[in-house]
């Protein structure tokens, strides 16, 4: 038993209204876990977290908690915060380890789940563990979708990844890897084949350009491509990256831990307006990346970033850099709405869904970051929790 995580659930005060609760987007029971922790049920814990969240041993991981649970926490007006993350991962770890499914009973219902991600994944999971048929479709060769291919070995262990898979098996779900849906094989297709719902969670992959001179050239890559798979990339020594999201951060950490020995994020306004956590920003620095604030890209060259400044001075200057890495944020592809008019995208190319992620198509639902843009991975489990209860009702009424 780890010393330090007993030592950390004992600062919890059992509050009787517990506000890190209702700061977690899936309203995580954080104090009646702790109290069976500390009561030596940690299996009962284990089964309560991961009953109201599937990707609880996930989230404990790279969830920010500091804007969730622990930016919540009464104990905040005194100094720390409870260690919510640390504590729920060291039970989730456990129980998820621990855990053996019995082959459902199987209702004769079949559902299909395109994408492997955070909101397919927990979908499956719910469903799965119901008798309904899963069905996975998943573009890449392995599950996760952002967790596996977008998230840093360093913020998670892909092992966790692999377990899960494991499990969704035991639930009889079938994955089939390497298929995009909308190109071979589309959502009519699905519904001619007897699945009686179909489910959109492919998350957003493609990744939005600046448009400026100088984008094309050999040294620039763009992040969200980088983060799957850092080492057939080779960077130099001095990487410069423009944007200052938390997918800014992670590309900066992960060049840092292949060899880049300078590491800078330019960023058009200053450090308070940055968009990436707080504790992101804080690892980068302690990780050596520099920040080149109140500089706006307006060309790429050879040589590395033209900018303009944004501050009273306007001077234009050339940041040097022996690759440039581009982490503006991302869009969803359109493979499936170009195939399936019916579904309706708004001026971003995201799915319109109301709020239990029913489309403007009859029998099929989405959620996750394909509708709200990129999030967190507790919103798209929050989010799923509530398309699944919508598909059940629907496929139930048919």
């Amino acid at each position: 038993m780890n010393k330090y995580v007993i030592t950390l659930a004992k600062t919890c005060l059992g509050c009787k209204k517990p506000s890190c609760r209702t700061g977690c987007p899936v309203g995580t029971p954080i104090p009646e876990m702790i109290r069976l922790f500390l009561a030596g049920e940690i299996k009962e814990a284990g089964k309560l977290l991961f009953d109201n969240n599937p990707l609880s041993v996930i989230c404990s991981m790279v969830c920010p908690h500091e804007k969730h649970c622990e930016g919540h926490c009464i104990l905040n007006k005194k100094g720390t915060a409870v260690s919510v993350g640390s504590i729920e991962n060291y039970i989730s770890d456990l129980y998820m380890n621990d855990l053996q499914f019995e082959k459902p009973i199987k209702n004769g219902k079949k559902v299909a789940i395109i994408g492997s991600g955070p909101a397919g994944i927990s979908l499956a999971v719910i469903l799965g563990a119901k008798g309904y048929e899963i069905t996975m479709y998943d573009a890449h060769d392995k599950i996760g979708g952002v967790l596996r291919y977008g998230i840093p070995d360093f913020r998670l262990n892909k092992e966790i990844l692999d377990t899960i898979e494991t499990k969704l098996r035991q639930l009889d779900v079938t994955i089939r890897p390497n298929i995009t849906i909308g190109k071979n094989i589309t959502i009519a297709d699905l519904f001619r084949d007897d699945f009686k719902a179909i489910f959109i969670g492919t998350g957003v992959w493609a990744p939005k350009k600046l448009g400026i001179k100088g984008e094309s050239l050999g040294h620039v890559h763009f992040a969200i491509d980088y983060l799957k798979n850092p080492a057939v990339y080779r960077l130099g020594h001095r990487v410069v990256i423009l944007g200052a999201g938390n997918v800014a951060m992670d590309v900066a950490r992960t060049a840092v831990r292949h060899g880049a020995r300078e590491v800078i994020i330019m960023y058009r306004k200053g450090m308070e307006d940055i968009p990436a956590s707080h504790h992101e920003v804080e690892c980068a620095k302690i990780d050596g990346v520099k920040f080149e604030l109140y500089k706006q890209p307006i060309e790429i060259t050879e040589q590395g970033v033209i900018y303009a400044s944004t501050d009273e001075s306007g001077e234009e200057g050339l940041l040097e850099a022996d690759s440039i890495l581009i982490a503006i944020s991302q869009s969803p592809n359109d493979n499936i709405v170009q195939s399936a008019r019916q579904i309706e995208v708004d001026g971003k190319g995201l799915v319109i869904t109301d709020e239990s992620g029913r489309t403007t198509m009859e029998g099929v639902f989405a959620s996750g970051d394909v509708v709200t843009g990129a999030r967190t991975v507790v919103e798209a489990v929050a989010f799923s929790k509530r398309a699944a209860v919508a598909i059940e009702e629907y496929v139930d009424s048919l």
